[in-house]
């Protein structure tokens, strides 16, 4: 009898623990930190926003991009993405086109263990997000 209080309390405490899944939201920015491969160059800043009325927007790293998208359950696509026209260095202009191509090709988003939202193309690498602070 003794052993078997020490496991209860550990096996509660242990449910005690236990949290609800991460969701990826509508109305939350999230930053982007890898594109396939490749972490971003440092001090870009591309984010993704996606909104209750279906619309996607936020920054490229050098424009503003928006586009439509799509999400049902963990099925995630986005339409063709449009941005402002403002030209910045080419290693940020590159990055800027990966990153929208990638948008182009995303199908499906989960959560990996270290609870951060990754958003998988048909084949590759994903583009990986943090929720922003705030």
């Amino acid at each position: 009898m003794k052993r078997a209080l020490p496991l209860c309390l550990l096996g509660a405490s242990l449910l005690g623990c236990a949290s609800a899944p991460v969701q990826l939201e509508t109305e939350r920015t999230y930053q982007v930190e890898w594109i396939g491969e490749r972490p971003l160059i440092d001090n870009s800043h591309l984010s993704i926003t996606l909104g209750e009325d279906g619309r996607a927007y936020g920054n490229a790293g050098c424009n503003h991009w928006f586009a439509g998208y799509t999400l049902s359950g963990d099925r995630l696509s986005f339409g063709a993405a449009g941005s402002t026209r403002k030209l910045c260095a080419p290693a940020l202009m590159e990055q800027e086109a990966r990153f929208l191509d990638g948008l182009g090709k995303v199908q499906r988003w989960d959560v990996s263990p270290l609870d951060q939202l990754r958003l998988w193309p048909a084949t590759g690498k994903p583009l990986r997000l943090w929720p922003e602070e705030g």
